[in-house]
């Protein structure tokens, strides 16, 4: 099964202080900007295996990070900035991102705290493939790698939080998790129903029913924990945060290993005390993986019940160490912000050293 990653990471200078890519963005063709002036998003090819996977990941990585250090420049692989103010984290103006301002109102600011990892499969048996991403929705615990917005200690696990809970409330089937589904034609219903729904609010708000559609088709006007992609096509994964590279790939090839399980075998839903069967990978109700998904985002994998429910489902937590444990200080200054930005960037760096060759 073919995979991909897409990162994004937020760049500073030797002071810790949020800045723009500027050149970075010419380092090779995998490395684009974002809809946030100081951030970059750096993606891999489709590929075949992990190891594949692994060196093509950390050689685009290391380009990136060896052409910022020449330029007095770090990244940072961290859910949020910490604490920075709204006129820290510009917009990059583009038609589309003004739209979404527009449509989703005030709360979309709160997107542009968020950096995320993005994992693509190669689709095969889609339905399958989808419901097991959503029942692993709460690993993004795994690799937590910030509790903080505006320099407050939130919740465990901010970026969901805020992506999910607080941007898109008020447009949850723009951004939030969806059901499992039976069919690909249910998905793809339901994602007709959610572009109709966010369309008729465009149009509530003043928008123009011709720059709508100039921007957004059904596939690109959700941005769901879960969703299919046109492109090679895929489904892809969006739920973890911004992390070390070797934390992205551990979780790459766990989440990989039961999508391709589940895509071998198939699914069935089932009551938490099902049976196993070696016919078809059991996943549990839509409710379980709610509660647990909502206990993650406020306790992060420390919790018994998220760590137990990781682990049925084949996941290891205690192989995982996120970065957001560092810090537990209930309030953040800029100053310590800026500390803590470059102590995370001095890890990735140490990371690439490493060249994670456990994969």
């Amino acid at each position: 099964m073919k995979t991909s990653l897409e990162v994004e990471y937020w760049v500073v200078d030797d002071d810790g202080d949020l800045v723009p890519p500027e050149t970075l963005l010419d380092v090779s063709d995998h490395v684009d900007p974002e809809f946030v002036e100081p951030m970059v998003e750096i993606k891999t090819t489709p590929c075949s295996s992990m190891a594949e996977l692994r060196e093509e990941f950390v050689d685009r990585i290391s380009r990136v990070v060896d052409a910022a250090r020449r330029q007095d420049k770090r990244l940072v692989p961290l859910a949020t900035p910490l604490n920075a103010s709204p006129a820290e984290i510009p917009y990059r103006e583009t038609a589309g991102t003004d739209l979404q301002r527009r449509i989703v109102g005030r709360a979309f600011d709160d997107a542009r705290v968020c950096a995320g990892t993005h994992v693509h499969f190669e689709q095969s048996s889609v339905v399958d493939q989808l419901n097991a991403l959503t029942a692993i929705d709460p690993a993004f615990a795994l690799v937590n790698s910030s509790s903080y917005y505006r320099g407050e200690r939130l919740l465990a696990c901010a970026r969901p939080y805020l992506y999910r809970r607080c941007c898109y409330e008020t447009c949850p089937e723009q951004g939030q998790l969806w059901p499992y589904v039976s069919s690909v034609a249910e998905w793809e219903s339901r994602l007709e129903t959610a572009y109709d729904g966010f369309r008729e609010r465009a149009l509530d708000r003043g928008v123009d029913g011709a720059a709508f559609d100039a921007e957004f088709d059904p596939y690109d006007a959700v941005w769901t924990p879960v969703r299919l992609r046109d492109a090679f096509p895929t489904v892809e994964w969006r739920s973890p945060d911004a992390a070390l590279p070797n934390q992205i790939l551990r979780l790459a090839r766990d989440v990989r290993s039961i999508v391709a399980d589940a895509d071998d075998r198939g699914t069935v839903v089932a009551g938490a005390d099902a049976a196993p069967t070696d016919d078809e990978m059991i996943l549990p109700e839509f409710e379980t993986v709610e509660r647990i998904t909502d206990t993650a985002i406020h306790d992060g994998v420390d919790d018994p019940d998220v760590r137990r429910y990781l682990e049925t489902l084949g996941v290891t937590p205690s192989a995982f160490a996120p970065l957001a444990d560092r810090t537990t200080d209930a309030r953040l200054s800029k100053q310590e912000a800026r500390r803590l930005r470059l102590a995370a960037a001095e890890r990735l760096e140490a990371d690439l050293e490493r060249r994670l060759t456990y994969a």
